[in-house]
């Protein structure tokens, strides 16, 4: 007789992986299977030249939520790596975000006053009208110098389309910070895993059974019977057979190499903000852990169109497929064994703290239930 499972969680990531801690935790068995040949998901990371490697684009951690930062500091040790990433404009230089740093390099103003009086100036030309596209909503926000520079052609690599072709809602607003702080990230606790994040996932999944390269719609028949509850990390258009028609999705494509010297660039991330570079940034993962190995080990992080059997990283959340979503949700909210969660499944983005608060209600929730 096959063994019978409380929970089957499909997906190896943060979501499942903290799902399953919980689960296991409270007594209950758990079978963890993800379609890929290892744990983690996209927070992967892989030791090169004694370099912790982040194989699907920089993650860092940051939050505000002392809960969640005390909970996965029982796993793993965080450093202090505070996000200050920089941009690139052909050979020019700037700080992100966009503070007191930036506009120094961009009109020579030193202080917070002569800085808002520019910025003020750049917007006039656009204030008081209706922005019909992401290049007038940025426009109306920040001003023509930033937009060219900064914005424009990364976000149209990004999008894989013209800023007056995106809608405006994508820029909501745009953080201007009037001193000289280059912390990308306003949360309070920020830094990366000493040991790693697939060490994290491999000390979350410790005490579940874990079958990786495991599709689970190649037995989904079999995995359905073995387990009482079936929590789907996955894409929730796929569980249901894209019958409404597919969700949207972009996704990346990084080029990675191993460099015979030992500093590149000089930080963790430079983005590139010109369209006529292809790729987006470039990311140096020593600096994420303060490297010093003689070696070091770049990636090239490239937009790419999302197209099935590729990996979908992020939800295109406009009004046509939030609708379609909102079908899906209906389905699974009349589901009487399959619980959604993650990024996919949920059909947001969400930060990996979010992840983790997410994870960790819905574990308690169906544990106090009795689910």
């Amino acid at each position: 007789m096959k063994k019978r499972y409380d929970y089957l969680i499909v997906g190896a990531g943060l979501f499942g992986a903290v799902f399953a801690r919980e689960a296991t935790d409270a007594g209950k068995t758990c079978l963890v299977i993800d379609r890929r040949p290892h744990i983690a998901g996209n927070i992967y990371t892989e030791r090169v030249e004694g370099i912790e490697v982040h194989r699907y684009g920089a993650h860092i951690f940051h939050t505000s939520d002392r809960a969640v930062w005390d909970y996965l500091s029982r796993f793993v040790t965080f450093n202090r790596f505070t996000n200050s990433p920089l941009a690139r404009y052909g050979d020019e230089l700037y700080h992100l975000p966009f503070n007191m740093n930036t506009f120094h390099a961009l009109w020579g103003v030193v202080t917070p006053a002569e800085a808002k009086e520019k910025i003020a100036a750049e917007r006039a030309p656009y204030a008081g009208r209706e922005p019909r596209n992401l290049e007038e909503q940025a426009l109306s926000l920040v001003g023509r110098d930033v937009y060219e520079k900064l914005i424009k052609g990364y976000t149209e690599k990004q999008w894989g389309r013209s800023c007056t072709e995106l809608p405006a809602f994508i820029i909501r607003r745009l953080p201007l910070r009037f001193t000289y702080d280059d912390n990308y990230f306003s949360d309070p606790l920020q830094g990366i895993p000493e040991e790693g994040y697939t060490a994290l996932v491999e000390r979350l999944l410790d005490g579940s059974d874990v079958e990786l390269s495991r599709d689970y719609f190649a037995d989904r028949e079999a995995l359905d019977e073995i387990a009482d509850r079936v929590i789907f990390t996955g894409r929730i258009d796929e569980f249901y057979g894209a019958v409404f028609g597919r969700l949207a999705y972009r996704s990346l494509r990084f080029e990675t190499e191993t460099l015979d010297l030992p500093d590149f660039q000089g930080n963790a991330v430079v983005n590139y903000t010109s369209r006529d570079v292809p790729f987006t940034r470039i990311i140096e993962h020593k600096h994420f852990t303060f490297g010093k190995q003689p070696k070091t080990v770049v990636t090239r992080e490239y937009p790419a169109a999302w197209r099935e059997g590729e990996e979908p990283y992020y939800p295109v959340n406009d009004e046509t497929n939030n609708a379609l979503y909102a079908r899906y949700a209906a389905l699974a909210e009349k589901e009487p064994k399959v619980v959604f969660g993650g990024r996919l499944g949920l059909y947001r983005y969400l930060d990996m703290d979010k992840i983790v608060s997410e994870a960790l209600a819905l574990s308690r929730r169906l544990l106090r239930e009795g689910n």
